[in-house]
């Protein structure tokens, strides 16, 4: 046997094992990511979606990200859109700012809403719950809104549980929460990028969300400085609360999103001020897909990478495209300036082979 043939032979019986959907330890996912072929990753991971997605469909949504409000209490190094409180270029939106941007994506064709905004340490609770009933009344949408660290915002303001902060939301309008906040849930390299939320009441939010049935999205955020051993480690925690949700009859995360740090305007930009290759992005993609095989979704961040790798990611696992993204401000002042239409996505996912159906952010299909 050859020296090549000692160190591949290893990889190849881990990749069989991972084909024959058996789990592998830890060490072992680490071999595989540093080691596989990018063309394993991309079959085994493509193997897994048409399993989970016999009929070819690549889902994508038309909806509108507002941010109500900049202002947060957190100074997480890696943003570059909160400003403190008292700032003078804090602002939160006023009601009717934010139905008049309702009103446009409508026009459009949107079906729902993604909000999410700062850690504002002065907003009353019926604020919130005031908006979410008046947009549900008023339009009728699907009110995708506010992630585990606003929810963990809200009871620490409020001195209410996570239970009660999310039932009351819930009660208002809430239909689904997003995954924001999540980047890399291991506390190491959290208090490094002084994240407010540590990982467990990150969790904690989310489970409680599922035990209340309400859907959710798990996120990733790669590339700001985190270690292998610390990306696989958040996947297992994301596992692991998806095991918990589906053996209790709980939604759970319908879907998981990873996407790349973006530096610009950011205060560790000048530490790391180089973006994830596209490459390197698809091959954790595809690992992704493989390691969490019990979320039935996966979403390629083309905002992050760019159409022309997004497109190469619905060959890496993924089997939604994500939204259109008719207004962005949290990502993109960080340098993800990259802009499409619902025909542009339409467009990809036929190129690419596939049948493009819209649907909402919970993952219902609208066709």
């Amino acid at each position: 046997m050859t020296p090549a043939a000692i160190i591949t032979q290893p990889v190849a019986e881990l990749l069989d094992r991972i084909a024959n959907r058996e789990r592998l330890e830890h060490d072992e996912w680490m071999r595989v990511i540093e080691q596989a072929e990018t063309e394993d990753l991309r079959r085994l991971a493509d193997d897994l979606r048409s399993e989970l997605h016999p009929d070819n469909v690549v889902t994508y949504v038309v909806d509108r990200n507002i941010n109500y409000s900049n202002v947060c209490f957190s100074v997480c190094n890696f943003c570059a859109f909160y400003r403190k409180p008292g700032h003078p270029e804090g602002y939160v939106l006023s009601y009717d700012e934010m139905f008049e941007k309702v009103e446009e994506m409508i026009e459009i064709g949107g079906s729902g809403v993604l909000m999410q905004g700062g850690l504002h340490p002065d907003l009353p609770m019926d604020w919130y719950t005031g908006l979410l009933s008046q947009l549900k009344q008023r339009y009728g949408i699907h009110l995708h809104c506010f992630s585990p660290t606003e929810i963990y915002g809200m009871s620490k303001t409020f001195g209410m549980s996570y239970e009660q902060v999310i039932r009351e939301l819930k009660d208002a309008g809430l239909d689904s929460i997003p995954g924001g906040g999540g980047e890399i849930l291991v506390d190491e390299i959290r208090r490094k990028r002084r994240t407010e939320c540590n990982s467990q009441e990150w969790l904690d939010a989310m489970e409680a969300a599922h035990q209340l049935g309400i859907k959710t999205t798990a996120t990733m955020m790669i590339g700001y400085g985190e270690t292998v051993s610390q990306r696989i480690q958040h996947l297992e925690k994301l596992r692991q609360l998806q095991r918990r949700a589906l053996s209790s009859g709980q939604p759970g995360f319908v879907s998981f999103i990873p996407w790349t740090f973006q530096p610009d305007n950011t205060a560790i930009g000048k530490i790391i001020p180089d973006r994830m290759p596209g490459e390197e992005y698809l091959r954790w993609l595809a690992l992704a897909r493989l390691y969490l095989d019990n979320i039935p979704n996966v979403q390629v961040s083309w905002l992050t990478v760019g159409l022309k790798a997004g497109r190469r990611g619905l060959h890496f696992g993924a089997n939604d495209i994500g939204s259109t993204m008719i207004e962005e401000n949290v990502i993109s002042k960080a340098g993800a300036n990259h802009k499409a239409t619902e025909q542009m996505l339409v467009n990809v996912i036929i190129e690419e082979g596939f049948r493009p159906v819209k649907r909402k952010a919970d993952y219902t299909r609208l066709s």
